[in-house]
């Protein structure tokens, strides 16, 4: 595991920092990401690592966020969607933000959150998954119709897949079920799979390329990861000590 593991993207940002400074960080940021879906606390432990030295960067506050939310601290997944979003400008995770709010037990305000920003300025994909946030926390407060309604936006087309359509779609099929309408809810289920199968057949991630949905069976090839190994340069999430001062004094402290 190399810090030139880490999406160009990411790396541009640390460029702020010296370069072992920055190398440093992105072992840590690269060790996050390959262990949220198996070890979202261990992936925590990480981007706190890597937050003590970059506390200023916009995506190790992003992935501090994101590692909170999977461990299920809402609380602090909000606090530093809140700072990720005053440093980068971003509104590509408002859709965290509303389930945060969610989290907390919030959902009217998480319902305020989601309309306060023109989705029209958002990307397709961030527009499902607001609209899956919202539709959540019309659930939350036991309304069912309008969860619906936060569903039924342009990107919910049932012959055409995106990469995030398997989600949207599934999304629907389980408020149908909530309604009680179980023949629409298992149609909509039904497009999900095909969706799925089509783009794992396809090849594609790209929100911006598209199938058509077929009727046919398609073989699904499931992609198997492999379980994130510590890496050869022995980085370990550690815990706050001399080494670690945070950037900015603001970042949290493992608790």
């Amino acid at each position: 595991m190399q810090a030139r593991d880490l999406p160009g993207e990411a790396r541009v940002e640390l460029k702020t920092l010296s370069k072992d400074n920055s190398d440093w960080v992105a072992k840590h940021l690269v060790m996050a990401g390959r262990l949220i879906e198996t070890d979202p606390v261990a992936a925590h432990n990480h981007a706190l690592s890597a937050a003590r030295r970059a506390g200023r960067v916009a995506v190790v506050r992003e992935t501090l966020a994101i590692t909170a939310y999977a461990t299920g601290d809402f609380a602090l997944a909000l606090r530093e969607l809140r700072t990720y979003r005053r440093i980068s400008g971003s509104n590509d995770q408002l859709p965290l933000m509303v389930d945060s709010e969610r989290g907390v037990g919030r959902p009217d305000r998480a319902l305020e959150l989601g309309r306060s920003v023109d989705r029209a300025t958002l990307h397709a994909d961030v527009q499902v998954s607001l609209a899956i946030a919202m539709s959540g926390a019309r659930l939350d407060l036991g309304q069912p119709e309008a969860a619906l309604a936060e569903l039924e936006i342009p990107q919910l087309d049932p012959d055409r897949a995106f990469s995030y359509s398997a989600d949207l779609f599934h999304a629907y099929a389980e408020v149908l079920e909530e309604l009680g309408r179980t023949a629409d809810a298992e149609g909509w289920r039904e497009r999900a799979a095909r969706a799925e199968e089509a783009l794992v057949e396809a090849g594609l991630m790209d929100e911006h390329e598209t199938v058509d949905i077929v009727e046919e069976e398609l073989d699904l090839v499931e992609a198997e990861e492999e379980p994130a190994a510590e890496d050869e340069q022995g980085v370990e999430a550690s815990a706050p000590d001399e080494e670690d001062e945070p950037d900015d004094g603001t970042v949290p402290t493992e608790h």
